[in-house]
């Protein structure tokens, strides 16, 4: 009979990370970007996936537009199904992360709890929060969707930021406000974050 302790086996032949870093020459990382709609966390990250790919890196970038339509298709905004939306980002991120992939999250996440469980998930060692901290005036401004216009019509219920709260980060490793900082500037403090 097959010891608790060891229910899933295969785990133990696998190749370690160390063996996947080392082949890659990279630390695999999650750089969980946080923020409001609007501010700018899908084109620092795309500048920053490519800025690493420049410097030899393997890089994947996670966002809501390519989950949403894949892994998490028929997830709601319930505040269960943003829950789960969440749970299941931060288990594929540690996959790419033990695969020694940086890999890169922008989601809203819009509180301290749903962040904090992703961090529980990914491990803290590997998980560097960034908070995008672009005021919702310029977000709003922004509006690329037309999502914050429908929601101040009531059009879109638990809008975050409008209808629904938003927990900034109370401790991020980064900080970073795209209505006064360039994108260019974004992307240079999060790879001296990185070290590279």
């Amino acid at each position: 009979m097959q010891s608790i302790d060891n229910l899933y086996p295969i785990t133990d032949r696998m190749l370690p990370r160390e063996a996947k870093e080392t082949l890659l020459g990279q630390r695999g990382v999650l750089l969980w970007m946080t923020g409001l709609s609007g501010s700018g966390k899908s084109t620092v990250a795309i500048a920053l996936e490519r800025e690493l790919h420049s410097r030899g890196r393997l890089v994947r970038l996670l966002d809501g537009d390519n989950v949403r339509t894949g892994i998490n298709r028929g997830l709601g905004f319930s505040e269960e199904d943003r829950r789960e939306n969440i749970r299941r980002i931060a288990e594929v991120s540690k996959l790419f992360v033990e695969t020694g992939v940086i890999t890169i999250a922008c989601f809203v996440s819009p509180t301290r709890d749903l962040r904090e469980m992703a961090r529980d998930i990914v491990g803290a060692d590997d998980f560097r929060e960034i908070y995008i901290s672009t005021p919702l005036e310029e977000c709003e401004r922004r509006d690329v969707k037309g999502l914050y216009a429908r929601a101040r019509r009531g059009e879109v219920k638990n809008f975050t930021g409008i209808s629904a709260p938003f927990e900034a980060p109370e401790h991020p490793a980064l900080s970073l406000d795209t209505s006064v900082l360039a994108v260019e500037e974004s992307v240079k403090r999060i790879v001296e974050l990185l070290s590279l």
